[in-house]
């Protein structure tokens, strides 16, 4: 055999090899494909099918009066089986079903959702989405009455994929105590610290993933139904929060501060009415964007605040009257190898142990700590951890800060830690912790842990209820108390916030400033706070006001830029009070067939009284402040004129707390003739008076 006739032999045999194994494929390809063909269907059916979790439905959170804090509402997205509705039905209502979710989505055409559905009919595509955007409960009550859809899920093959988004009724206020949590179930505030009661428990179901990675629900009676979570209670009052918001957020404003909190406690239960963190963004807006009352980035020198854990200190060691004194010399005075300042130029002399507290003399209050603890600073250190603040509170929000106290065996401490210590630097705490110390003062000395859940509930069925624990059965004697009572109502009477001694409620309480650390170096950054309790004779509030390195001279000190806000809240807190001397029964409205003294005041007080009274009255005007005259038995509301800022409001028929409210907050002085339980019949300057040329007003009641 030839070369020629080899080769050809060979291409023939390898040709003849090629032929029958395609042969062989394509016997193979046809054996699965139609002898085994609904084999492997199903088993890819299985390996797409899984058992995947269900989420439950999350609790409620609520405010002290029931209002709700956040909730999740229900959103769906819509999606569709076109295999299921009968032919009929189909061809019948596909083009009036397809104008629909045109008209309603607006991102495709009529003709283009048409095609979409008929497409996946003929291929037989058990599941589409129609669009991925979410509707609510309201849209999905609309759309269920829509051709083909009416049909329900099983006759007419509409899919409402139910999914749910956490919502907050009153939007940003509370935002960072109300918190949140993702995905991961990480995040912060109460959702996060209560997620376990709030979450529920998981159901299951049976899912398919169909092409493109989406999920489809088998409804074949296998599914577990998760449990919805617990609701929670807290301590909030919304508008006391309100109040504290608003006040904080004009004080940040005019000051350009860093960022501030608010806490309002309530004295005898310890629960928390209000907690405000607002913090200064890029864009220079003022959001709640950290926890500065409780959290770590909060804990922070208190500066002079901490004036009152040092006297509770000293009189607790030693049998110092307040009229002892105490030389303060001329303001500047070195300890070791430091010197310490005073505020007054020129320094305040040999002055009373209560005047150094009142007018916070950094070298009084440090040089009677230093002779009584200076041979054993660790007296001092004990009385500090015997408060409990040394470490933690324990509060329900997680992430509290830890605060830094310094002992003698520290390596950081020196010769100069015990009078700075004393004056409250060298030292870290939360306002949370500092609130705490001036909130057992007021509470005749029983220290107790601040709340701000009260109960988990589901529905009307209490779960578990929170009381506050009691930290410390008494802090000092009661001879301690009085007279640290008696410096903290001196410090607004005649002390550091005495510009802010008048109103209604009478406050007690603390400023302190505190040069900030920056870089490792004191500067002239500021951390201001002022921190009380009203009314002083009974209280019922305690409260701190921390402004974080406000600008400008007017804002450098704690009772120029704290004190404020604090005043503000006890203002609206009294104006709020309708407990008063001029407020008559509904029952002796009803005997005398006569009104109530209304005249004029804050609007919510006036509407409170005639819903109680059930008095008729007109629609109410949108000003906050109204006045009111009567016509045919019904109260016809109108607007107070109180002008701007700059100007003298018209407060006659008011009450004495509410004109004290308007006037004091312009910055007027008010004297006052006549009954204080009536309201104002005459004022000495005139409604519209530029306030810049004079500083005082005498009222004249009734």
């Amino acid at each position: 055999m030839d070369f020629k006739q080899t080769v050809l032999l060979r291409a023939r045999i390898a040709f003849l090899v090629v032929f029958l194994f395609a042969i062989a494929v394509i016997g193979k390809l046809g054996y699965i494909q139609f002898v085994q063909g609904s084999q492997w269907r199903k088993a890819a059916e299985v390996a797409t099918i899984e058992l995947r979790p269900t989420k439950p439905t999350r609790g409620n959170i609520y405010a002290s009066d029931g209002s709700l804090l956040a909730t999740s509402l229900p959103f769906y997205r819509v999606a569709f089986d076109p295999c299921i509705a009968d032919e009929e039905m189909f061809q019948k209502h596909l083009g009036e079903l397809s104008q629909l979710l045109a008209s309603f989505y607006q991102d495709k055409s009529e003709q283009d959702y048409q095609a979409l559905i008929q497409e996946a009919r003929q291929a037989k595509r058990r599941y589409v989405v129609l669009n991925s955007r979410q509707i609510n409960y309201q849209a999905k009550k609309m759309m269920s009455q829509w051709p083909i859809f009416q049909a329900g899920r099983w006759q007419g093959g509409v899919i409402f994929e139910k999914a749910e988004k956490r919502f907050r009724p009153f939007q940003n206020m509370a935002f960072r105590t109300i918190g949140f949590i993702n995905e991961e179930e990480y995040g912060v505030g109460l959702e996060y610290s209560f997620n376990q009661s709030l979450r529920g428990v998981d159901g299951s179901a049976l899912y398919q993933k169909l092409a493109g990675g989406n999920w489809k629900m088998l409804y074949n009676g296998s599914a577990t139904r998760p449990i919805d979570g617990y609701d929670i209670e807290t301590t909030i009052d919304v508008n006391l929060q309100d109040v504290a918001h608003s006040g904080l957020l004009k004080a940040l404003e005019e000051s350009q501060a860093a960022y501030g909190c608010v806490v309002v406690m309530e004295v005898p239960t310890g629960e928390i009415k209000a907690l405000v963190n607002l913090g200064q963004t890029e864009t220079g807006q003022y959001k709640e964007v950290y926890n500065y009352a409780v959290g770590g980035q909060g804990t922070t020198e208190p500066g002079s605040s901490f004036k009152l854990v040092s006297m509770l200190a000293l009189l607790e060691k030693t049998s110092l009257a307040l009229t002892d004194s105490v030389d303060a010399g001329d303001g500047r005075c070195k300890f070791h190898n430091l010197t310490m300042r005073d505020v007054k130029s020129g320094g305040y002399g040999v002055i009373t142990i209560q005047d150094a507290f009142e007018n916070s003399s950094n070298i009084g209050i440090a040089k009677l700590i230093d002779s009584t603890f200076g041979a054993n600073p660790q007296k001092f250190i004990d009385y500090i951890h015997k408060l409990g603040l040394n470490k933690p509170l324990g509060f329900q929000i997680a992430g509290e800060g830890v605060p830094l106290i310094k002992s003698p065996q520290s390596p950081t401490w020196s010769g100069v830690t015990l009078p700075w210590m004393s004056i409250g630097y060298e030292l870290k705490l939360t306002p949370l912790q500092i609130l705490t110390v001036y909130n057992a003062v007021a509470n005749h000395g029983k220290m107790v842990q601040p709340i701000i859940v009260k109960k988990i509930k589901q529905a009307n069925r209490v779960i578990k209820e929170f009381k506050s624990p009691v930290l410390h059965k008494k802090i000092g004697s009661d001879e301690t108390l009085e007279k640290l009572r008696a410096m903290l109502e001196g410090v607004v009477e005649r002390g550091t916030a005495r510009r802010f001694r008048h109103g209604f409620y009478k406050i007690a309480g603390k400023s302190g400033t505190a040069n900030k650390v920056i870089d490792g170096r004191y500067t002239d950054a500021t951390y201001t706070s002022f921190v009380g309790y009203f009314p002083a004779a009974a209280p019922r509030y305690s409260c701190i006001v921390v402004i974080d390195d406000p600008k400008g001279a007017s804002h450098h000190y704690g009772a120029q830029t704290a004190a404020p806000v604090v005043k503000e809240i006890a203002d609206k807190l009294s104006a709020k009070d309708l407990v008063s001397s001029d407020c008559i029964t509904a029952a002796q409205a009803k005997k005398t067939g006569s009104f109530p003294l209304i005249k004029a005041g804050y609007k919510d007080d006036l509407l409170h009284l005639c819903h109680e009274l059930d008095i008729a009255h007109t629609h109410v005007v949108s000003d906050e402040w109204i006045r009111a005259t009567i016509r045919d038995d019904t109260l016809i509301w109108q607007a107070t004129a109180h002008f701007g800022e700059q100007q003298v409001p018209a407060v006659l028929g008011m009450t004495l707390r509410d004109a004290l409210f308007l006037l004091e907050n312009r910055g007027l002085e008010v004297a006052i003739q006549g009954d204080q339980g009536g309201r104002v019949k005459a004022q000495s300057l005139p409604p519209g008076t530029k306030i810049a040329q004079h500083k005082s007003i005498i009222l004249q009641l009734n």
